[in-house]
């Protein structure tokens, strides 16, 4: 059913004698006989526009994750909204506390609530009665983070003291809202598949322009990936790059080269594409995508699982500047 709303879309889009003869190709001949031809309309930005355009982009694209947190330290609240196929709703709004300082945060124990964009990775129960009733656990420090030098750890959402004692103006890192807030949110959720975007300003909306671009630079990028373009392929990278391991650009352009010249095969395959602004004190425009890769090699590699990049839009050029 997939593949037959696939055509269809693409029939609209490009309603002509070629896409006839694609459709009989796949009737006749079967899907792998027209994939490469599909494969192209994956780089036409006609084609991201008419999937960009049916969706509610204000604070990113996705496609996996179903809730999203904004907090904002300036206005002092977090808004709760549910993506619900193409469509963003509010359904939470709260009062929150955050760390005394107000910059970001740079090493443990300066009592800053970090700013970025974050997964909430566990939920936890009989807490000390400090931390209310539960506490969500974010990724903080992530990847952007680490390369950044950034220490510090234990950033959760959480409640506020059982005890009743609302004395304490702030937390030491923290986003603390209200117990009965808290609660309802632990039974709308599931922490696995929210974001929590951290800014210390409203969150400006992202136009369908930008996420028409990335998309469409995503998959140029990963079609070099496969047909072994390395001026292409390189062409993506920051020259300020780092890799998850430290590795920094000339020494990854290296490393890559050997890898492409053994001219390879390859089947690469994204999905759960999310693609989230992130707020960031040096007013880049940033922008961290997760996606599902699925990849085969001639040579008997494969890989499954996540992967992570964190982009810098500048003058509408798309580049990696981390990558894991």
């Amino acid at each position: 059913m997939k593949l037959l709303a696939t055509l269809l879309l693409i029939t609209i889009m490009h309603a002509d004698n070629e896409m006839y003869k694609i459709i009989s190709t796949y009737r006749s001949e079967g899907i792998d006989n027209i994939k490469p031809t599909l494969e192209k309309y994956l780089l036409d930005k006609k084609y991201w526009e008419s999937i960009v355009n049916s969706k509610d982009t204000r604070y990113g694209y996705y496609e996996s994750v179903k809730y999203v947190f904004i907090a904002s330290k300036e206005n002092n609240n977090l808004l709760l909204f549910e993506l619900d196929e193409n469509k963003v709703s509010q359904i939470g709004n709260s009062s929150a506390i955050f760390g005394a300082n107000k910059d970001d945060k740079i090493k443990e124990g300066d009592l800053a609530t970090p700013i970025g964009v974050y997964d909430l990775t566990k939920k936890l129960k009989n807490l000390d009665q400090y931390y209310g009733p539960l506490a969500f656990v974010t990724s903080y420090p992530n990847l952007y983070d680490k390369l950044n030098k950034k220490t510090g750890y234990g950033i959760w959402i959480h409640g506020l003291p059982l005890n009743g004692d609302r004395s304490e103006k702030n937390t030491k890192g923290c986003i603390a809202i209200e117990n009965n807030t808290l609660l309802q949110y632990e039974k709308i959720i599931n922490h696995k598949d929210s974001v929590l975007i951290t800014s210390n300003k409203q969150i400006e909306e992202t136009s369908k322009e930008i996420f028409v671009n990335i998309l469409q630079s995503l998959f140029i990028w990963r079609d070099a990936w496969i047909n072994n373009d390395l001026n292409l392929y390189l062409s993506f990278y920051d020259d300020n790059f780092t890799r998850f391991d430290g590795m920094k650009i000339n020494e990854f352009k290296n490393f890559k080269k050997k890898v492409f010249d053994k001219n390879e095969r390859k089947i690469i395959e994204f999905k759960n594409i999310n693609i989230i602004p992130y707020p960031n004190t040096q007013n880049k425009k940033i922008f961290r995508i997760t996606f599902l890769e699925n990849y085969k090699s001639d040579s008997g590699y494969t890989f499954l699982g996540n992967k992570e990049l964190y982009i810098v839009i500048n003058n509408n050029s798309f580049k990696i500047i981390i990558e894991k």
